[in-house]
């Protein structure tokens, strides 16, 4: 049992599961965008429609990617390049509401890339506006930054992530991101320190 108070094969088995259903999805959504572009080449016209379909297939895919790393089992000795973390980020804020500025110069271990999406998850929810969230690291101590014109703050899953007994039972699908990066940062030892005001909000933790 760990701090948390969830045992640790169903903590193993709920980042399984979240594998193999990110790996499930990823082949259909693949296999429908392949012959949307099979449809252009043969002749298909551009429009409104087919660009709506494009957009959805690419944020679908985009979504899938990110879950996939935030929600999966990672190992130690898992690494992710900073060229793909900026990428995956770009493919999922980069046309939409929230910008997402990823400054760490380095890679980075597959639990850091792991803790500090579900990070950028959690201030994601603070943005309901729009706004940009800015990710840094100084030699193990992760700070993320949100800023934008309206800061919105939901007491439950904030006061969930200081918690460490509280179960994930109580929170709201939407807010699944808290349980996952309060309990990964657990795994560790560590816990998360927020912080906000009327034009931002905080994370840092150290790794």
């Amino acid at each position: 049992m760990d701090p948390t108070g969830q045992s640790e094969p169903l903590k193993d088995t709920a980042s399984l599961l979240a594998s193999r259903i990110c790996h499930d999805l990823i082949s259909p959504i693949g296999a429908i965008s392949n012959g949307l572009e099979l449809l252009v080449m043969s002749g298909l016209q551009p429009s409104p429609e087919l660009t709506l379909i494009e957009e959805s297939i690419a944020n679908a895919n985009a979504r899938v990617r990110l879950f996939r790393v935030a929600f999966s089992a990672a190992s130690a000795g898992q690494r992710m390049a900073r060229g793909d973390i900026v990428k995956l980020l770009g493919d999922c804020y980069g046309i939409g509401r929230i910008q997402v500025s990823w400054e760490p110069t380095a890679d980075v271990c597959r639990v850091e890339a792991k803790i500090a999406l579900l990070a950028v998850m959690c201030l994601e929810v603070a943005l309901p506006a729009g706004g940009r969230i800015v990710v840094r690291c100084d030699r193990g101590q992760w700070q993320l930054q949100a800023y934008g014109t309206k800061i919105r703050i939901e007491p439950a899953p904030w006061a969930f992530l200081r918690s460490p007994t509280a179960d994930a039972g109580e929170l709201a699908p939407a807010y699944i991101q808290f349980a996952l990066l309060r309990d990964a940062l657990a795994q560790l030892g560590k816990t998360a320190q927020a912080g906000h005001s009327d034009s931002a909000a905080s994370l840092r933790y150290d790794v």
